[in-house]
């Protein structure tokens, strides 16, 4: 499925972009998100519990790297990470495809603040998501839209003033 949607993505922004050659268009793979978290067990009786490992997270997101790199994309977008180990397994992983293919990519990672305590849902500030995925060499770090516009802009700011990369 990924290697044939990143295709027909870059076919068609191949084909706007041969329109309009001063603005070209860009095809991002996206990884994630899964409704599974590594952080956190999902049976509140059982907190060791994990019905997902690092490792088994790992292998699907190299299994979809390799085809999101073989259809033809431009950048990688981890997107809506509610659970940062989450972010850091495709990260992994996305480094191991890079090691494996000879080739690098950008690539952009967008967390989710799950309410107005600022934090995600495994409990970390905007700044300690920001510290853990600044290991890698990032285009963007950034959030999505959970909360609506208004209510992102105090975490936006923080990504801002303390980010070395890029905000989206």
């Amino acid at each position: 499925i990924n290697i044939a949607a990143a295709k027909l993505a870059r076919k068609a922004a191949d084909a706007f972009t041969a329109h309009t050659p001063n603005k070209p268009r860009f095809v991002a793979g996206a990884l994630g998100p899964t409704n599974r978290t590594a952080s956190i067990s999902p049976d509140v009786n059982n907190p060791g519990f994990r019905n997902v490992s690092f490792d088994g997270l790992v292998s699907t997101y190299c299994e979809a790297a390799h085809a999101l790199i073989e259809g033809g994309v431009d950048l990688f977008l981890i997107e809506t990470i509610f659970d940062t180990l989450n972010a850091k397994a495709a990260m992994y992983a996305i480094d191991e495809v890079f090691e494996a293919r000879g080739k690098k990519l950008p690539i952009m990672v967008s967390g989710t603040i799950t309410d107005q305590s600022g934090r995600t849902l495994t409990g970390q500030t905007t700044d300690a998501f920001l510290i853990s995925v600044s290991h890698m060499d990032l285009l963007s770090v950034g959030l999505n839209c959970a909360l609506g516009a208004s209510m992102m802009r105090p975490y936006l700011q923080v990504l801002n003033k303390n980010s070395k990369f890029g905000v989206s």
